[in-house]
C-alpha cells in the first residue's frame, strides 16, 4: 500500500471515529455561555491535547502493551468491537456511551476540571475508539502517516468547531443526520474488520 493510499485510510478512519460534523453540537453545548476567543482557546487546547494521545499511543502503544504483557491481536479484537459498536450506535441516530457520555442538550461537567482537557480531549475526541483505531493503523501503515492524517483532521476540527454555529445553520440538521449515520456505518465496518484481522491473527499465534 502506497503512502497516499495509506494516508487516505488513515484520515478516513480517524474522520469516522472523530466524527467532527457530529461532535459541533457537542462543542457549541459545552462553550454556548463563553466568548469567541474562549471558545477558540478550548477547541486548540482540546485538539493539541488529543493529538498527543494519539501520537503517543500510535508511536509507543505497542510497547506499553508488550509491557503489560497484552497481545495486540486482543487489542484489534476488543478494539473492533468498541468502534463497531460505536459504529452501531451512530448508525441508529444515537451518541454511544462507549465513546463519550456527554449529552449535547444536558451538558454534566466537572467545574472542577478544564473542559478542554475532559470531556473535549479526553473521551470525546481521544477516547477508547480513537486510540484503538490509533495503534491499529500504526500497526499496518507508517505510523508518521498516521498521525499526520489525524493531526491534518485535528487542523480541520479545529475550524468545525469555531465556526459550527454557522455550519449547522448553512448544512441543516438531517443532513448532519445523514452524514453521522454513514459514519457509523464506515465505523461499523472498519471495526468488524479489526475483529476479523485480531481473530486470524490470534488463531495464527495459537497454532
Amino acid at each position: 500500500m502506497n503512502l497516499i493510499t495509506a494516508f487516505a485510510v488513515s484520515f478516513m478512519a480517524f474522520f469516522a471515529i472523530l466524527n467532527p460534523l457530529g461532535n459541533m453540537p457537542v462543542f457549541i453545548s459545552l462553550t454556548t455561555a463563553d466568548d469567541p476567543k474562549v471558545n477558540r482557546s478550548i477547541a486548540k487546547e482540546a485538539l493539541v491535547i488529543s493529538t498527543i494521545i494519539v501520537i503517543l499511543f500510535a508511536l509507543v502503544g505497542k510497547y506499553i502493551f508488550d509491557l503489560f504483557g497484552i497481545n495486540l491481536s486482543a487489542l484489534r479484537i476488543i478494539g473492533g468491537i468498541v468502534i463497531a459498536i460505536i459504529g452501531y450506535d451512530m448508525l441508529k441516530g444515537k451518541s454511544s456511551s462507549l465513546q463519550h457520555n456527554v449529552d449535547p442538550k444536558n451538558p454534566r461537567i466537572d467545574q472542577q476540571m478544564s473542559v478542554a482537557i475532559t470531556p473535549l480531549a479526553m473521551p470525546v475526541l481521544a477516547g477508547p475508539g480513537t486510540i484503538a483505531t490509533a495503534m491499529n493503523l500504526a500497526d499496518k501503515h507508517n505510523p508518521l502517516i498516521v498521525i499526520l492524517s489525524f493531526a491534518i483532521l485535528a487542523f480541520l476540527t479545529y475550524f468545525l468547531f469555531i465556526y459550527g454555529e454557522l455550519i449547522i445553520k448553512k448544512l441543516g440538521q438531517n443532513l448532519l443526520t445523514v452524514i453521522t449515520r454513514l459514519m457509523g456505518l464506515i465505523l461499523a465496518v472498519i471495526g468488524t474488520d479489526m475483529v476479523i484481522a485480531g481473530l486470524k491473527a490470534a488463531f495464527s499465534i495459537l497454532k
